[in-house]
This record gives structure tokens, sequence and C-alpha cells, in this order.
């Protein structure tokens, strides 16, 4: 078992005590949103971190009703 700290520059998203340790490259799901794995890093036997990149949300812009004309 492993402890891993996955972090996004230098923010700690999770932290979780697993039995496997993630691959360079592989999809994973944090908090809800999806990440990828950019380096793994041993700092010992069991302690890990784990350094992701995480997709950016895009929020959608609120149409403005009070500028139509009204007939």
């Amino acid at each position: 078992m492993y402890y891993i700290h996955f972090l996004e520059e230098k923010n700690v998203l999770l932290s979780q005590f697993r039995k496997q340790i993630p691959v360079v490259d592989e999809e994973l799901k944090i908090k809800g949103r999806k990440a990828k794995v950019l380096n793994v890093v041993n700092l010992n036997e069991t302690h890990i971190n784990v350094y992701v990149s995480l997709e950016k949300v895009v929020k959608k812009q609120l149409i403005d009703l009070s500028k139509k004309k009204k007939k």
C-alpha cells in the first residue's frame, strides 16, 4: 500500500492510500474533473508524489435578455 499525493503545480489536490501507483500519461478523475498524470516521484518506499494536469472548465456565457426589442 502506498500514500499517494496528487499535486497540480504546488497545490495538493488529493491524498490517497492506494494499492497501485499511477503511470505517466494515465487518465484519472480527481474530484469529478479529468486529469492526466505528468510525472511520478518516489519520496521513499511508501510515499509517492504524482503531478497531474487538470482539464480546464469552460463556463458558458449567459445571454442578456434585457437588450432584446420589445414589440
